[in-house]
């Protein structure tokens, strides 16, 4: 599916067949250890470099309300980030998922991305933009 904007994943989450709980794993651009001066310029111009984890939550869709207010929420957890992650985990029999059992797809998604497998996720940037990696 093709996003154009955060809220597109939002609608999407809702109309599902089954109910949908949202993974969100909040990412920081970081240098990697030693990083030559090629790498320093491609960071400062917001390319490269290496994601890490910084938080991880599960929602349902329907407590998020916007990109802006998950986005005001990461802050005043005091964490900062510059890439949002995003995966559903899809209910069954119209039982949406609890976050009991979001706990092991979270740790699985953060370890994903700390190898850099992030392809199937989908990604926006600070101001809910979809981002595509190449």
């Amino acid at each position: 599916m093709m996003l154009n904007d955060f809220d597109g994943l939002l609608h999407a989450a809702r109309q599902q067949a089954e109910p949908q709980r949202l993974l969100f794993v909040f990412a920081r651009a970081d240098l990697p250890e030693s990083p030559t001066d090629d790498q320093h310029g491609r960071h400062a111009r917001g390319e490269g470099g290496t994601l890490t984890p910084v938080l991880c939550v599960d929602k349902a869709p329907e407590e998020v309300a916007s990109f802006i207010a998950l986005a005001n929420e990461s802050a005043n957890a005091g964490m900062t980030w510059d890439v949002a992650f995003v995966a559903a985990l899809e209910g069954r029999a119209g039982i949406a998922p609890s976050s009991d059992e979001a706990a092991q797809p979270l740790r699985l998604m953060v370890n994903a991305i700390n190898d850099g497998q992030i392809s199937r996720f989908a990604a926006f940037d600070r101001e809910g933009n979809p981002l595509q990696f190449y």
